[in-house]
């Protein structure tokens, strides 16, 4: 198994705390030097606040850890395409490389509805890998739907 595939394992895993929560699993982990200095999990419903996605709550742990808003050379590997909002926060955070499992048809900022991170010329510029266990990423997602239709009949 590839190191990129072994961190999304690890994204995958928060993304399952969220679903346990009834939050839409989506998780993230922020690795530098190949170490995980941050994890989270969807967090909207639980905190009844909007900005509670997984990517702004890696990324303050993040910045916590390391003590700088900046988080050059690191990689943030996150199992759902980001949103505008996400998007934004990591190209002012200065992550170097972000790695997704999979799009986002109907909000996702990088790729699917638009790209922020490499339609614009910011100041900053963030790589981008997307596919990264998309299966699984994608499943985690449908069950978590299906089961929330079959408790709100």
């Amino acid at each position: 198994m590839q190191e990129k595939e072994k961190f999304m394992k690890k994204a995958l895993q928060e993304a399952k705390k969220a679903y346990n929560k009834l939050e839409v699993p989506v998780g993230c982990i922020i690795v530098k030097n190949g170490e995980i200095i941050a994890k989270a999990h969807n967090l909207k419903e639980t905190k009844y606040d909007t900005t509670k996605h997984a990517e702004i709550l890696a990324i303050q742990k993040a910045s916590k850890k390391l003590q700088s808003w900046r988080l050059i050379d690191c990689e943030m590997y996150v199992t759902l395409e980001p949103c505008p909002m996400c998007a934004g926060a990591i190209i002012n955070s200065r992550i170097k490389k972000i790695y997704y499992g999979a799009k986002d048809e109907k909000t996702g900022a990088v790729g699917s509805v638009l790209n922020l991170l490499e339609d614009y010329t910011f100041n900053h510029k963030v790589e981008v890998e997307s596919g990264i266990l998309e299966n699984e990423c994608q499943a985690i997602l449908k069950n978590f739907f299906k089961e929330l239709r079959k408790l709100k009949k």
